[in-house]
C-alpha cells in the first residue's frame, strides 16, 4: 500500500476521477493509523447513504472512507438536477477508481458494499485488496445464473430500453418502492425516496445482464484468489432486486475460495436494508463479521 497520498493519482488513468475529498479521506485514514473500512455504494444511491454506517464504525474504532463513483455529485439535489454526470460509468471503471484509492492506504482495508457496490467489493477482494469483505444484496457476476422475475422487473426501468446503456436513469417512486422499499411502510418509502434516490448509470446493469454470455465482461470476480480474504454475503429476505436465490448463487461461487465464506439472511428486509429504519441490524451483522477477522 502506498504511504504517499500524492502518488494515488500519479501515472494512472484514474487521475482525473479521484477527488480532493477522496484524497483527504485517504490521508486521514493513514494519519489515524486505525484499521480502514471502505464503503462502496450501488446504483441509485450516493456515498452519503453510508453516513450512519461510517459514524458507527468509527465509534467502534475503525476509520471510515466512503468514496464516490467517478463524478458523483456531492448531494442528492445536485445529482437529480444534473443526472447525465452519472451516465457512462462502467463496472470496470468504478472498480479501478476504488482500487486506486485503496492502494493509497497504508493498511489493507475491510470493504463493505451494497447492491452493485457488493459486486464491486467482491471484485476488489478478488484483486487481493481487502482484509475482509461484506457484500450486501450484491449484484450478480459471471457464473451466477439465476434470474428471478422480481429481479428482472427491478432492472426493467433500465434494461427495457437498449439506449439506456448510455444514459443515467432515475426511478419513479413506484419503481423505487418495488425495487428498494417494498419491506417498509409507504410513509417510510416516500422518505427514503426523497432522501436517498438519485439517477443511475445504465451501463452496469447491461453489463451484469449479459455477463454470462460475454467472456470478456467486467462483471466478473476472481473468487478463487487465495488472497481474497474472509467474505460475508448478506441477503435481505424480502429483497426483490437481489433475491436470496441470487445471493446464494454468489455464495456458492465464492465457496470455491480457500478462505472463510459465509452467508446470512436478514428477516423481513428489502433492498433498502442499508438505509431504512432497520439499518443498524445489518450494520451490526457486518461489524461483527469484520471484528472477527480484522
Amino acid at each position: 500500500m502506498n504511504t504517499n497520498v500524492s502518488n494515488i493519482v500519479s501515472n494512472t488513468t484514474e487521475a482525473a476521477t479521484i477527488t480532493e475529498h477522496e484524497m483527504q479521506q485517504v490521508k486521514r485514514a493513514n494519519d489515524t493509523g486505525l484499521q480502514p473500512v471502505v464503503f462502496v455504494h450501488g446504483l441509485w444511491l450516493l456515498p452519503s447513504s453510508w453516513d450512519r454506517w461510517a459514524a458507527m464504525f468509527e465509534e467502534a474504532g475503525y476509520t471510515a472512507l466512503a468514496p464516490g463513483w467517478p463524478d458523483d455529485p456531492d448531494t442528492v439535489t445536485e445529482a437529480n438536477a444534473d443526472p447525465e454526470v452519472l451516465a457512462h460509468k462502467t463496472i470496470g471503471q468504478v472498480a479501478d477508481h476504488f482500487g486506486t484509492i485503496i492502494c493509497g492506504l497504508n493498511q489493507k482495508p475491510a470493504i463493505i458494499g451494497h447492491s452493485f457496490g457488493g459486486l464491486l467489493a467482491q471484485i476488489l477482494a478478488g484483486r487481493g485488496l481487502a482484509s475482509a469483505t461484506v457484500a450486501i444484496d450484491p449484484a450478480p457476476f459471471r457464473g451466477v445464473l439465476p434470474l428471478p422475475l422480481s429481479a428482472l422487473k427491478s432492472a426493467w426501468p433500465v434494461l427495457g430500453n437498449p439506449a439506456n446503456r448510455n444514459r443515467a436513469i432515475p426511478l419513479t417512486f413506484e419503481q423505487f418502492r418495488f425495487g428498494f422499499a417494498n419491506a417498509v411502510s409507504e410513509e417510510e418509502a416516500e422518505g427514503l425516496y426523497k432522501t436517498f434516490a438519485v439517477p443511475a448509470s445504465g451501463a452496469p446493469l447491461f453489463q451484469a445482464a449479459t455477463a454470462n454470455f460475454n467472456p470478456w465482461t467486467e462483471a466478473k470476480v476472481d473468487h478463487e484468489n487465495p488472497d481474497r480474504g474472509p467474505l460475508l454475503i448478506i441477503s435481505g429476505e424480502k429483497d426483490n432486486t437481489v433475491p436470496w436465490v441470487i445471493a446464494n448463487a454468489s455464495f456458492k461461487q465464492q465457496k470455491h475460495n480457500v478462505g472463510v465464506t459465509e452467508i446470512a439472511e436478514i428477516p423481513n428486509r428489502g433492498h433498502a436494508l442499508t438505509i431504512d429504519s432497520g439499518w443498524r441490524q445489518v450494520a451490526d451483522t457486518a461489524l461483527s463479521f469484520i471484528k472477527r477477522y480484522v
